[in-house]
């Protein structure tokens, strides 16, 4: 086995080196004076079994030209196997087509991802689950829910809690949750105007003086989540959490949560932390290296991934 780690979450590259108790491969990743990436492997790879850590969050394009670079360089090092290992799986969001004449960016990626020479994929909660569909390799598609439902266990002890989705689309992963958790669902009803505003119409079950805990796959520009937090506490919720997978928290997002009535938001390590969300006392992160490390292992060894999560 050897783990190639690109420049976009070298923290989370090697919390997976220590758990496997395996070192980061040798390499140079760096840019020309035109900013053009050039990778170059410093060890053998020849029928070696890859894998590349790298997540497309920001700057996406060139974190996902990092990572096409990296497969390409390990495919033509004759590596027996190259998987990328994509924490978080950037342009999923543009998973259909939302209009006339617009891209479904999702599959171009993954098209890229493989012609590239990628033989595998390893990521963690896709937007939509459908997006495995887009390769014509294996993907292993990951679920932060066994390590959310650990920490709110812990955190929260059993108290009276329902688990929230945001809007309707979130509903099968708040379930899932909710499930573990032997708790009650909620969900909130929204009517987006435009893109990246969203107004809350009404919610869904019974949250009245009950510790919510809103549950989603990404938070970016925080609008959505706080106006669901708003309309939780309204309804008279006692108090009102999140725990969302990837913190995207792009622009003001952090003040916004800041300044919101969540009283914490728990957020993974799929995405690199910026100094705001670093010093928040809002926003704390949990760390998915143990997951995505023993699911590397297992891939390496030919064993099940599945049965992580019986």
């Amino acid at each position: 086995m050897k783990l190639i780690a690109g420049n976009s979450n070298p923290p989370l590259a090697e919390a997976i080196s220590a758990y496997l108790n395996t070192p980061l491969t040798r390499a140079s990743i760096r840019r020309f004076s035109d900013q053009e990436i050039f990778v170059e492997i410093l060890e053998n790879m020849r029928g070696e079994d890859a894998f590349v850590i790298q997540s497309t969050s920001y700057p996406a394009n060139d974190n996902l030209m990092e990572l096409l670079v990296t497969i390409d360089a390990l495919h033509r090092s004759s590596a027996r196997r190259i998987t990328a290992v994509i924490p978080y799986y950037g342009y999923a969001r543009q998973d259909r087509k939302t209009g006339p004449r617009t891209p479904i960016s999702a599959k171009l990626v993954a098209n890229l991802i493989t012609t590239a020479g990628a033989g595998r994929v390893l990521t963690v909660d896709l937007h939509a689950g459908q997006i495995q569909g887009f390769f014509d390799i294996p993907t292993d598609n990951l679920y932060a829910a066994p390590e959310f439902g650990k920490d709110i266990n812990e955190k929260f002890n059993g108290d009276d809690l329902v688990i929230v989705s945001p809007d309707v689309g979130g509903v099968i992963r708040a379930r899932a949750i909710a499930k573990r958790l032997d708790a009650d669902l909620a969900i909130i009803d929204k009517r987006r105007e435009r893109a990246g505003v969203s107004e809350v119409m009404h919610i869904i079950g019974e949250v009245s003086q009950r510790r919510c805990i809103l549950v989603d796959d990404i938070v970016d520009s925080g609008g959505t989540l706080c106006n669901a937090a708003e309309a939780l506490m309204q309804e008279g919720a006692a108090s009102v959490a999140a725990y969302i997978t990837h913190g995207v928290l792009s622009g003001g997002a952090v003040g916004r949560i800041s300044s919101s009535p969540l009283d914490q938001v728990v957020i993974t390590d799929s995405i690199l932390a910026t100094e705001a969300v670093r010093v928040s006392q809002t926003i704390r992160q949990l760390t998915i290296a143990p997951l995505l490390g023993e699911a590397i292992n297992r891939i390496s060894e030919e064993s099940s991934v599945s049965s992580l999560f019986d």
